[in-house]
């Protein structure tokens, strides 16, 4: 349920280093929280609410105006059962206030972007698998749907790819591209995109991973000359080149992400390329820890340097903060939130310090 605007939260507005961080949550919690955490000593503090929302899953900002997207379950039920993607206002002191919500155009939805020029949302809708792209108008609000896409098909794995499962959505720095790995399927599908109409074109030749990998999230170096995926079920990182002007990937190979004799139960979730291009991060849960790896820039190879333990149960997302000194580790099965030291010059990250409360936390976002 969404509610009317929540007393402002108070944050440390005097601190030097503070940046907002927003926080999406389960469905088992009220909404979008918001916490601040100062760079330079590298604490956080505890999350306050900031709005209320069911299951605020991911968050995505526009990239002009002060506006915060999130994906999650209508005031009202839409007649179709599909999700919401809702806008909030980010006030000065970054309270929320709603602006509207409009149908993801498919059910479960999970993730979202925005476009380059903020005219458009894009949706992975993980229950049907849908992908669909939704019109902002010139004030940000959400508004018609305009394509949907409904893949077909399924995986090996039956009981987690009995059909598509739309994971993750991304556009390209040239906003011509959109990206979307399906677990279902284990492809990254590539669509041509039209920022003019928010339309999505027919599919182009998909990065197609090893049978039963089930593709959750994906991160571009710098350059985005490479492309890295998370594979949840597969416990690998595939990493391919990518060609912009063609929207083509070429497949390099795979990287596991676990020690060589763990046997318990693992589902990799997170994946990020640090600020300086150098290394690459992703999550364990199960074995509860961040794999990191020296990236080559020239070939985009991995190498593997540390199993880094995150501080709490199910690192479902993490977050590395705008100075590049820090990782900030969601836990969704502890409720809670670490902090972890990292030197950008060897990748290395240290012991989780500054663990605060949050609760079911799945999704970081420093405002800007």
């Amino acid at each position: 349920m969404i509610s009317k605007i929540l007393p402002p939260l108070c944050l440390l507005s005097a601190a030097l280093h503070a940046a907002p961080l927003f926080i999406g949550t389960g469905s088992k919690d009220k909404g979008i929280y918001l916490a601040d955490f100062d760079s330079a000593t590298g604490k956080l503090t505890e999350p306050m609410l900031a709005a209320e929302y069911q299951n605020p899953g991911f968050l995505a900002l526009h990239p002009t105006l002060p506006i915060l997207y999130a994906v999650g379950q209508p005031a009202s039920p839409f007649p179709n059962g599909t999700s919401s993607v809702a806008a909030f206002a980010i006030g000065s002191d970054h309270s929320l206030k709603l602006l509207g919500e409009a149908s993801t155009g498919g059910k479960g939805a999970c993730h979202l972007a925005v476009d380059a020029k903020g005219g458009t949302v894009a949706i992975a809708n993980y229950g049907d698998g849908h992908i669909s792209t939704v019109r902002l108008n010139e004030k940000g609000i959400p508004g018609e749907t305009v394509t949907v896409i409904a893949n077909k098909g399924s995986g090996p794995n039956k009981g987690r790819q009995e059909g598509p499962h739309a994971h993750g959505v991304y556009f390209d720095r040239a906003n011509t591209h959109l990206f979307v790995p399906d677990l279902g399927l284990d492809q990254i599908f590539v669509y041509p995109f039209d920022a003019a109409g928010s339309k999505l074109g027919e599919a182009l030749p998909s990065l197609v991973t090893a049978p039963g990998a089930g593709p959750r999230h994906m991160a571009f170096s710098p350059d985005e000359k490479f492309a890295y995926v998370i594979d949840e079920m597969g416990a690998t990182v595939t990493s391919a080149s990518y060609d912009s002007a063609s929207g083509k990937f070429t497949l390099l190979g795979t990287t596991p992400t676990l020690p060589a004799d763990f046997t318990g139960a693992n589902k990799t979730a997170e994946i990020e390329v640090h600020p300086n291009g150098k290394f690459l991060y992703a999550s364990n849960r199960g074995h509860d820890t961040i794999a990191v790896y020296q990236r080559n820039p020239e070939t985009g190879a991995l190498t593997f340097l540390q199993h880094a333990p995150c501080g709490g149960k199910t690192p479902r997302h993490f977050k590395i903060d705008p100075s590049g000194k820090w990782l900030l580790c969601a836990h969704q099965d502890s409720n809670d939130i670490s902090v972890l030291s990292l030197d950008p010059k060897t990748g290395l990250l240290g012991k989780p310090e500054n663990t605060v409360p949050s609760p079911s936390p799945i999704c970081l976002l420093f405002a800007r």
